[in-house]
């Protein structure tokens, strides 16, 4: 170990408080999002070779600072790798296998298959001379899993769980003024849940710059207590010193209303802690007639915090909040702002039809509404951290949530994970209560669970003594966790007994964190169990589990209880109960996986929503079978309603509270039609007819304009002549768009094996048994018919440096197993040497334009299976004895592309999601089908 000279570390600290103080009059922090132009490549979980030697160097990357290797090396030549934008989720894009897993959708990719289990990230950036003395940092909101980063060679650290949010401080890497490198890879051959996950980059990466002294992140703590017309807001915020800042400081804490005027303000004297310190201060600031956060009217405020040092702004940090109140009564139930509020919500998962779990911020926006539109109002993270979009959305549309760890237990592990949950996301006003379990069944019911949740819970408390605790629990209500538990969460109505519980713990509120799961197909009536279609009737599945309508009405009834949050609100890939192979989404959703509602989104409609509701099912297309008998069902909040059959009348029933209709109807082609009634007068209709052959191809957006790189999210389906939806139509679609791209398309089908993504294929192919000749002449094209088997021997080996040829000649082999016409081949050459010619097939081959290290090979001189490559160059010249020469020749990339984006429509319905690509041109999208009229859409950039 070498030792450092007293003047050494003098010059050190010099140096150090020169780069901490350059700068400081940087007024703002920027946040940057680096979503755009990475390069993606799959390694391998145990082939090193196919891991791209990664880890194999003398000194590797955790032997000795800033030696990545591999990929992780600054250097490393990646632009042979497929070019992408984030947020990524690469099993979403893979093939279905009967032998991948069960819970997560049967994706062939993670655990049992090695090649696809490693996903590397590189993405280059420039960082400006001028942003010296600032500190930057790398942000990632979640990548799943088990990832590494480093930075220009530089190893970060590590970050297991695939929900955790994390950062790193990047300042003393950094190539000011040139370009620097940042490198990812993410191992997901571990499953953290038993649902669908994805793997990769699947949230957001952002470049944050701020001034030495700052607020550190998610340091800001919000609440509020409201008496009379006034709300006393107290704001904590922790700032951090990693400059060489002294002395007195001002905190200032000013909010800001929706429009953006300044309502109330503070200023606090402070000191700046010390170097690589915190400090922690409380303001609290008074706002009168406070516009309260609910979710009818989800008013927010913006908290804006600065630091000041005279006239200075050192950093200004902004923190969205609202005001409210939230109270559970263990007789009464919840109350939000005084009001008791019965809750009605939904547990959901993370992904979507044709994105996996790398969804877009405004598909989060559509997937809330369509629960608000269902009339739901609460939203439980099942189970784990959301993405940040997701809570801005619940913020923003008005739905209360539970949000959740990922794993029980009382160790840094498991505790850091809570800790950085709640700390991320305790200024949402939306979130009501902490989950800090679900279904842990070896611990439920012992003392290992209640210890284990008196941690936790006193710990949350900790953090955020304003939210309550709770945890889903299954294997019964009577003892373990079920006994200290703040908030009791029941999951399921058949696992124990309810109202003991509460008579017994009288003094501890309660709610249905998971209830009313049933088993349904959208669009399908009678069960086919070698289809794998489940009826669309609510029906009540097993024993332990019961239908929607009974679930709620136990709920709905028993004003102790909170209310119940439904299993599920959305179909989600994996768990496709009671099913295996060829299921790949679950069935319990009340909606499909694209959005589409199976019709117990109309029961909950009626008893969850506000407005008169009259929903008739099923469809009326049963042809085959005339004169049977049908159920028709009809959905509601009217007090009657009437069923009439081709205008005849089947008979007018009253509608229980809660409940739906029931009729046994013969078929007969024609219409079905429920009026509903409400104090004897008719307020409504509902029909379903019976349609002629599908004719035509209907799109319909949620979006008239699109503007940016926004995504509207498309309906297809089809109608027959006379505009009616055709209900039970399976035509395959193929689409096209201009102006923009699809960048996911699905149909709800719990059995489809289709494409989520159609992406061109890029295979990269090595040169193989690579051999040198020293140079017989000095004419290229020569070298390769003189003494042609003569002299060869393996390249580089034994080379004497400082004795080389003065040219050499270099050979290998290539191995094409598809060289369909179409396919796009390109030879990316590493430079092994000086005033290279390229040959293939004996044929010379040009540099591209655009890039002189890079051939085209045309596919003329290409021959399936064994191609031979020839390589004519100077060899390159050690500078210093230590150097390190590079032996690789390169790598052929073969790009196959794709065949047309297409779906098939699942009863009468298919989902397209479209995103604008940029260029203030209209987005055009049309879709056509062999017999069917073609459907085009025209979707406005809103450019004038």
């Amino acid at each position: 170990m070498k030792t450092i000279s007293p003047q050494g570390i003098l010059l050190y600290f010099v140096f150090l408080l020169s780069f901490c103080s350059f700068g400081q009059n940087k007024p703002e922090r920027d946040l940057i999002l680096i979503d755009k132009d990475w390069r993606f490549s799959f390694g391998h979980l145990s082939d090193t070779e196919k891991d791209f030697g990664h880890a194999t160097g003398y000194f590797s990357y955790l032997a000795k600072t800033g030696f990545g290797d591999g990929p992780a090396a600054p250097g490393f030549d990646d632009r042979a790798w497929r070019k992408l934008d984030l947020p990524h989720d690469w099993v979403v894009e893979q093939p279905f296998s009967e032998k991948a897993s069960f819970s997560h959708g049967f994706k062939a990719a993670g655990k049992g298959f090695p090649e696809k289990s490693i996903g590397w990230y590189r993405k280059k950036i420039e960082i400006p001379q001028s942003d010296l003395g600032r500190i930057i940092s790398i942000k990632f909101d979640g990548v799943f899993r088990n990832s590494k980063v480093w930075f220009n060679g530089h190893f970060l650290g590590t970050e297991e769980s695939g929900y955790n949010g994390f950062e790193y401080d990047v300042t003393a890497y950094i190539h000011y003024g040139g370009e620097n490198t940042i490198v990812v890879r993410a191992d997901a051959s571990m499953e953290e849940g038993w649902f669908y996950e994805g793997a990769g980059i699947y949230r957001h990466v952002y470049l944050q710059k701020t001034n030495p002294l700052h607020v550190i992140q998610n340091g800001t703590y919000v609440t509020s207590e409201i008496k009379n017309d006034t709300a006393e807001v107290t704001a904590e915020v922790t700032i951090e010193n990693k400059g060489n800042y002294k002395g007195p400081l001002a905190i200032v804490q000013n909010i800001v209303d929706a429009s953006g005027n300044q309502i109330a303000t503070v200023s606090e004297n402070a000191t700046a802690p010390d170097f690589y310190k915190t400090a922690k201060y409380i303001s609290k600031v008074t706002v009168k007639n406070p516009l309260l956060w609910d979710i009818d009217s989800p008013n927010l405020y913006r908290l804006v915090t600065q630091i000041r040092q005279g006239d200075k702004i050192l950093d200004q940090y902004e923190t969205s909040f609202g005001i409210r109140t939230i109270r559970f009564d263990a007789e009464k139930g919840f109350f939000l702002n005084g009001k008791n509020i019965k809750l009605q919500g939904t547990n959901n998962h993370q992904d979507h039809a044709g994105l996996g779990t790398a969804l877009p911020d405004e598909l989060q926006y559509f997937r809330i509404q369509k629960l608000k539109d269902m009339g739901s109002n609460a939203y439980r993270c099942s189970h784990n951290p959301p993405t940040p979009e997701l809570l801005e959305a619940c913020d923003k549309l008005g739905m209360l949530v539970i949000d959740e760890t990922r794993l029980m237990g009382i160790n840094d592990y498991h505790l850091n994970d809570l800790k950085r949950m709640i700390e991320r996301d305790r200024n949402h006003p939306s979130i009501f209560c902490w989950s800090v379990g679900n279904e842990e069944w070896n611990i439920e019911g012992n003392t290992t669970g209640e210890r284990i949740t008196n941690v936790m819970q006193g710990f949350s408390k900790s953090i955020d003594p304003a939210r309550p605790v709770t945890v889903g629990i299954s294997s019964g209500f009577k003892s373990g966790i079920s006994s200290v538990v703040e908030i009791m969460g029941y999951n399921y109505l058949g696992n124990g007994d309810i109202d003991a519980h509460h008579n017994e713990f009288k003094q501890q509120p309660g709610m249905g964190t998971e209830e009313g799961s049933t088993f349904a197909t959208r669009g399908v009536y009678v069960t086919d169990d070698a289809k794998h279609y489940q009826s669309a009737y609510d029906k009540k599945p097993r024993p332990s589990f019961y239908s929607i309508e009974e679930g709620w009405k136990f709920y709905a009834e028993r004003p102790y209880l909170a209310g119940m949050f439904i299993w599920t609100g959305f179909d989600y890939r994996g768990e496709p109960t009671p099913y295996g192979w060829p299921s790949v989404t679950s069935y319990f959703g009340m909606m499909d996986v694209c959005g589409f509602p199976k019709d117990n989104v109309y029961y909950l409609k009626s008893w969850w929503g506000k407005d008169p509701v009259l929903h008739l099912l099923p469809h009326w297309n049963w042809a085959g079978r005339e004169g049977k008998e049908i159920d028709v069902w009809a959905y509601s909040n009217c007090d009657e309603v009437e069923l009439f059959l081709n205008k005849k009348s089947l008979g007018k029933k009253k509608m229980e509270r809660l409940g739906h209709l029931e009729w046994k109807v013969k078929y007969q082609a024609g219409t079905l039609e429920a009026i509903g009634y409400k104090d004897g007068k008719k307020i409504l209709s509902d029909v379903q007819k019976t349609t002629e052959i599908e004719e035509n191809i209907k799109l319909t957006a949620d979006k008239r304009i699109l503007p940016h790189t926004d995504i509207t999210i498309v309906t297809v389906e089809l109608t027959d002549k006379k505009g009616l939806h055709v209900p039970n139509t399976n035509d395959e679609i193929k689409f096209e768009v201009k102006g923009g791209k699809i960048i996911g398309t699905g149909n709800g089908n719990p059995t489809s094996l289709e494409k989520d993504k159609f992406l061109d294929e890029i295979t990269l192919v090595p040169i193989t048994n690579f051999q040198e000749r020293k140079a017989t002449t000095a004419e290229a094209s020569t070298q390769l018919s003189a003494n042609t088997e003569e002299g060869w021997k393996e390249a580089f080996k034994d080379r004497d440096y400082k004795n080389q040829a003065p040219s050499y000649a270099y050979r290998g082999q290539f191995d094409l197993k598809n060289n369909a016409l179409t396919n796009i081949v390109s030879f990316f050459y590493k430079k092994i040497g000086l005033e290279t010619t390229i040959f293939v097939n004996g044929n010379r081959v040009p540099a591209s334009a655009e890039d002189s290290d890079k051939y085209i090979l045309n596919s003329g001189i290409l021959r399936q299976g064994k191609n031979t490559i020839h390589i004519v160059a100077k060899p390159l010249q050690k500078l210093k004895e230590w150097d390190v020469m590079n032996t690789d020749p390169g790598i052929i990339q073969v790009i196959t592309p794709s065949e047309p984006w297409k779906r098939k429509l699942f009863n009468g319905y298919a989902q397209l999601i479209v995103q604008s690509d940029g260029s203030g041109n209209d987005v055009v999208i049309s879709a056509s089908a062999k017999r069917l009229k073609t459907g085009v859409l025209t979707i406005s950039s809103g450019k004038k």
